[in-house]
């Protein structure tokens, strides 16, 4: 049951955003309002185009809204430059990619590793945190692998121990399980729902796997980049 009192790990208010394709002006969020509790497991879902990833991007400090405000972990993100919003996405977001976006000449604790260097100077204290997150994900001892030897479920792993290391108030998702089996999928999610539980960890996804809605805590609907439902494993938010 999501606590309709909890402190927004994020909030949106008034969200507009806008892409030019060619002479065509296309809308991809129109005027979304939306509160997205701490920890807890949140999915965003709808039709393809209906603005998941626009709305990923805009939490996660990767874009800016063209009217509104997006406050994250208590900072007013739409605010903040270009460098402010890199040096805040660096500290407080996790992100973990549709296509694992692992660095294929890198073993799995080097891509771990790779993002923490914006954070922590000190070297072996980087290895000690990459090392404890593949752990986490229950890669111990395959620390050394490249990703090509490696399964997809693996690579998906070592993709979330990134997202993790640094342990971010906020982790993103956009469509984790699609490259997946649904054996492996499943797998994922509950591996994501355990750490979730134990760490705290706000964790937000778009997906379109019924799997990963079915798990949600929280549900919100996009259609042509406007809510149109929120519900909560108790009933309506």
């Amino acid at each position: 049951m999501v606590s309709a009192t909890a402190t927004p790990a994020a909030q949106l208010r008034g969200i507009h955003k806008h892409y030019r394709l060619g002479e065509v002006d296309v809308p991809a969020l129109c005027g979304i309002d939306l509160d997205l509790p701490r920890g807890v497991f949140s999915v965003i879902g709808g039709p393809s185009g209906s603005g998941k990833s626009t709305l990923l991007n805009l939490l996660g400090c990767i874009d800016a809204p063209d009217a509104g405000s997006v406050d994250v972990d208590g900072q007013a993100v739409a605010a903040l430059g270009d460098t402010q919003r890199t040096r805040f996405r660096a500290r407080h977001v996790g992100f973990v990619f549709q296509n694992f976006n692992l660095i294929p000449v890198l073993t799995a604790i080097e891509n771990v590793e790779y993002p923490l260097r914006l954070l922590e100077d000190n070297a072996p204290r980087r290895r000690d945190m990459a090392r404890s997150a593949l752990i986490e994900v229950g890669l111990e001892g395959l620390e050394d692998r490249l990703p090509s030897a490696l399964s997809g479920g693996q690579r998906q792993r070592v993709a979330v121990a990134r997202a993790l290391a640094k342990r971010p108030a906020l982790v993103l998702a956009d469509e984790p399980t699609a490259n997946l089996d649904q054996a492996t999928g499943r797998g994922l999610i509950d591996l994501m729902r355990r750490i979730q539980s134990a760490t705290g960890a706000t964790f937000v996804f778009s997906s379109h796997d019924p799997q990963l809605i079915a798990e949600a805590d929280l549900r919100v609907h996009l259609v042509d980049g406007r809510v149109t439902a929120i519900d909560t494993r108790g009933g309506n938010a």
